[in-house]
């Protein structure tokens, strides 16, 4: 019975929940987007986070409160895949669509959401890998990029960095992005 009450609160939840049922259309774009183009436009993310701070505002206790909540989302959003744009293993758009997920969320949420988002994309690259062919030289980058990451002063960080190493193609991130929000938000409801 506390299953069928979960079903039910989840879809009241996805039609009357005006954040999560626009938050959740919006990565359905975006990942559909991706897949096609494999860029997220500007016009997406950067309207997702205009949209997400006017909802968090709209319903925090008050506008301030709720902007402040969204803010800090939306700032957790952009900084924790920073480190993984740098290195070039995201692109823009997927940061800036991490960091509209948080100007939906607040900060609390938007650190789950990462997590849930990470993993998804750790899943969607393995499988994305093993359709194209190319694990083993994936794998070889991946232990390479935590070598690095764990050692950065050891020899070979400046000299090799990660974007030197032999490319195995572009996965569309916004998919783990997409699947991997969708999922916590969908777990949350049944926690």
């Amino acid at each position: 019975m506390n299953d069928l009450h979960a079903i039910a609160e989840l879809l009241s939840m996805l039609v009357l929940d005006a954040r999560t049922g626009t938050l959740i259309a919006l990565l359905v774009v975006a990942g559909a987007i991706d897949w096609r183009t494999s860029r997220i436009p500007n016009w997406l993310t950067v309207g997702g986070m205009v949209l997400g701070l006017a909802i968090s505002a709209a319903k925090g206790a008050t506008p301030l409160a709720g902007l402040g909540h969204g803010a800090g989302g939306l700032a957790l959003g952009l900084l924790l895949p920073l480190p993984l744009y740098a290195m070039r293993i995201l692109g823009a758009g997927d940061v800036k669509l991490m960091a509209a997920v948080g100007a939906f969320l607040g900060a609390l949420l938007t650190l789950s959401a990462v997590l849930f988002s990470f993993m998804a994309g750790g899943i969607l690259a393995v499988a994305w890998a093993l359709s194209h062919g190319v694990l083993g030289r994936m794998s070889s980058n991946v232990m390479f990029i935590v070598t690095c990451l764990l050692h950065p002063a050891g020899a070979g960080w400046r000299a090799a960095a990660p974007s030197a190493l032999p490319s195995v193609g572009r996965m569309p991130f916004g998919l783990g992005i997409c699947t991997g929000t969708i999922a916590f938000l969908v777990i949350r409801q049944f926690a």
